[in-house]
């Protein structure tokens, strides 16, 4: 007689609601799955669609107060633990499930030192003395490859860039050997290749420990290289559940092959990335057959076009640009050195353009966006908007550079007023350039672009905190839009939105790019987002540009090893939707 194996973990009709005042969400609806011992369940969904509630509900992690916890069975190793009291749970969090959240910053406490937290995490658990979990916490840091551990033990959370800090909170969830790991979005912001290294990691960690993991993610690409099976989730419910090649090779349910469909391919350049509902409402592959039509009659079209745009005046030059900042060892103390964010840095920028700007954090991209806008004061060199030196512009000239010079930053919340209506943000930036007569007029234009970027103008008297990260992005695209800039600096704008989202945002920026001809340098960590939206692809590392060439011609055929590298690192990019 066959034994059969007890899972890891066993949930059965979890549901989950939440209630405020009257009002009912129903966020998990009657999931069931098993997790094994030295496997891994990849949960996918987008935003919203019950993933995270459904692990936060598991670790009891959820307020009694606004949400009710319904079952069947929540079992670890063959035992209930859906009755436990607090106190219970309490000894089973960290110890037999340990949890590595999707934003590091705001789960490491700013004022302690990052070793320090990872001590109290173990001597919390476990009888040691300090200087044993000290020696626990340095052999971690080795684990999970963080470079000079003496030096991150002492350092606080945001001496660190946002990957060490992800290492180190996998460091605190494997310090006290949990059997079961729940990773909740923990790669989505990175580079895509320090998340290849964080994936490869937990796959080393769970070879040699056994532990079981939940890889909680809104990518596709994430879960074929990390899962052995997969649940796919969309609003609180399991549409999809079984092995991961049987699912990414031939997925079953409209919502998941829209998942897949709409990351970039690698194959082919689409002339408008599928979104979700094109599958969800049937519009597929009528709308796949209307679009490689109209990219076989682009095909060439699109070469003419590049080679009349190659021969026009640039719209912006770039030569021999550099910003290095200075490095203190106190306040009052001398400089002794120069990080060199941006180094000998020379391109042009032509009319109708597309330029992709890749590497990865650190390699200068960011700062080379906003010195040429000067929100970043370079150190040297020389900047040409349509001929016009714009280091030696001041006051009115420069804003009024800043009239035909937009940028849409990475993180939309933190780019809006909270305390100001998205109207009134949009209609800002009319104001100050005084542009049309009067704010009926500005008002108008501003119920016309929240209609243009897919919101509606009832929108208008609504604060930042009531719209969804997406539509935030849409609405720091209208205000970028408002003043009809020349040129566009996207930095980052769809890197922590789901790959759903991302699809939306790209088609709109590429649809409005048609409506306003304005010229776009789109910066970006992830190599096949950039190819998808670029005319060209100019390559950073270490504050230097280590390649540019024609996108396709860049993605098929990369002369630099490190611009292989970045191609390798993305996600799951032999899985793409063939049918």
């Amino acid at each position: 007689m066959a034994i059969t194996q007890v899972p890891l973990l066993h949930i059965e009709k979890l549901s989950v609601t939440f209630r405020n005042g009257k009002r009912i969400f129903h966020a998990v609806q009657e999931v069931s799955f098993d997790v094994f011992s030295g496997q891994t369940l990849g949960i996918v969904g987008e935003s919203g669609s019950g993933k995270s509630v459904t692990s936060l509900a598991v670790m009891r992690l959820l307020s009694d107060r606004n949400s009710e916890i319904n079952s069947d069975a929540i079992q670890l190793n063959g035992k209930s633990i859906s009755e436990l009291t607090d106190s219970e749970m309490r000894l089973i969090r960290g110890k037999q499930i340990a949890m590595i959240f999707q934003e590091p910053m705001t789960s490491l406490n700013p004022v302690f030192r990052c070793g320090n937290q990872i001590i109290e995490a173990i001597l919390a658990h476990e009888k040691i003395s300090r200087k044993e979990a000290r020696i626990r916490v340095m052999e971690l840091f080795a684990q999970v490859k963080l470079p000079r551990p003496d030096d991150i033990f002492l350092s606080y959370p945001h001496q660190l860039s946002g990957g060490q800090k992800q290492r180190v909170m996998i460091a605190m969830a494997l310090s006290c050997k949990p059997a079961l790991l729940i990773a909740d979005e923990p790669t989505t912001a990175l580079d895509v290749t320090v998340q290849k290294e964080i994936l490869l990691l937990l796959k080393e960690i769970q070879l040699h420990t056994g532990m079981g993991m939940i890889f909680i993610t809104h990518d596709l690409g994430v879960v074929a290289d990390i899962a052995d099976q997969t649940a796919v989730m969309h609003h609180g419910k399991i549409v999809e559940y079984g092995q991961v090649k049987q699912i990414l090779d031939h997925p079953q349910h409209p919502y998941t092959k829209g998942l897949l469909a709409c990351r970039p391919s690698s194959a082919i350049r689409l002339t408008r990335l599928p979104v979700v509902n094109d599958f969800l409402e049937n519009r597929w592959p009528a709308g796949k057959n209307q679009m490689l039509q109209e990219l076989g009659s682009d095909h060439n079209e699109r070469k003419v076009r590049l080679q009349k745009l190659y021969k026009k005046t640039p719209l912006l030059k770039v030569e021999n640009l550099q910003t290095w900042f200075p490095i203190k060892h106190g306040l009052f103390s001398k400089v002794h050195s120069h990080v060199k964010a941006v180094d000998d840095v020379s391109f042009n920028v032509f009319p109708g353009e597309t330029l992709g700007l890749v590497g990865e954090s650190g390699c200068g991209k960011t700062t080379l966006g906003r010195s040429i806008l000067r929100l970043v004061e370079p150190t040297s060199g020389k900047v040409f908007f349509e001929n016009t030196d714009v280091n030696s512009l001041t006051n009115k000239s420069l804003r009024d550079f800043r009239k035909n010079a937009q940028i849409v930053f990475q993180d939309p919340y933190s780019s809006l007023n909270p305390g100001m209506t998205i109207g009134h943000a949009i209609m800002e930036p009319l104001q100050v350039h005084g542009l049309l007569s009067d704010n009926k007029s500005r008002k108008e234009r501003v119920y016309a672009l929240l209609e243009q970027v897919g919101l509606e103008t009832a929108h208008f008297h609504r604060y930042p905190h009531e719209f969804s990260g997406g539509q935030r992005q849409r609405i720091c695209i209208a205000r970028a839009l408002a003043v009809e800039p020349k040129l566009l600096v996207c930095d980052e704008s769809v890197s922590a939105l789901d790959v759903s989202v991302q699809a939306q945002v790209l088609n709109l920026l590429n649809h409005l790019k048609q409506t306003y001809h304005f010229t776009f340098i789109f910066i970006s960590h992830d190599l096949s987002v950039v190819r998808y939206m670029s005319d060209r692809v100019m390559v950073m590392k270490d504050g230097k540009i280590e390649e540019l060439a024609e996108a396709d011609q860049l993605y098929n055929y990369p002369q630099s090893a490190y611009t292989q590298k970045l191609i390798e690192a993305i996600p799951g990019k032999n899985f793409t939707l063939n049918n």
